[in-house]
């Protein structure tokens, strides 16, 4: 395989919607995806494809969020992650979150959050943000608190002196999508 990542364009947002769409095996996520791209206040965003060859294989979104009395910080929520379900567990999710959060620390973003698997995403960096004291926009089902995942993007950054509850786009902020 011949992995290439790219940003997308507004060109690609129905690859991107068969995408989520055959990864998530419903539309769900590939609504709510769509809904994010067109969000005003989810920009700026960073959206990547992947590509086997010329095929189109994966896509991550990154949108803009708020820390609660910390509005100076950039800080963005990562989802939905997407991968064809033929290039599933080949390494193309952990390539693609790397690859944002690579061009996320170039546009000096403090924080990224996400809401996921607690299996996957501190493979990735990612750990628990509740004991760190960084609230889900709405409360976490009990039981699942560690799915709330938060990765500082500079090695030096203080996280411990950083607390609050995140605040996302208006699309992302219906209780609906805070269910892991």
């Amino acid at each position: 395989m011949k992995l290439t990542i790219r940003e997308t364009t507004k060109a690609d947002n129905e690859t991107i919607y068969l995408i989520e769409k055959h990864a998530f095996g419903e539309v769900d996520e590939a609504d709510l995806t769509e809904k994010l791209l067109a969000e005003p206040t989810a920009q700026p965003l960073l959206s990547l494809l992947a590509f086997d060859e010329d095929k189109p294989v994966g896509h991550i979104l990154f949108t803009k969020a708020a820390l609660t009395n910390h509005e100076q910080l950039l800080v963005m929520i990562l989802g939905p992650l997407a991968v064809m379900p033929d290039y599933q567990k080949q390494g193309i999710g952990g390539q693609l979150i790397k690859e944002g959060l690579r061009l996320l620390q170039q546009k000096h973003v403090e924080l990224v959050f996400v809401l996921g698997h607690i299996e996957y995403y501190p493979k990735h960096g990612f750990k628990p943000a509740l004991p760190l004291d960084f609230q889900a926009p709405y409360p976490v089902e009990k039981g699942k608190e560690d799915a709330w995942m938060v990765q500082a993007l500079k090695a030096d950054f203080p996280i411990e002196d950083y607390a609050g509850t995140v605040r996302c786009c208006d699309e992302f902020m219906r209780p609906e999508y805070w269910r892991e």
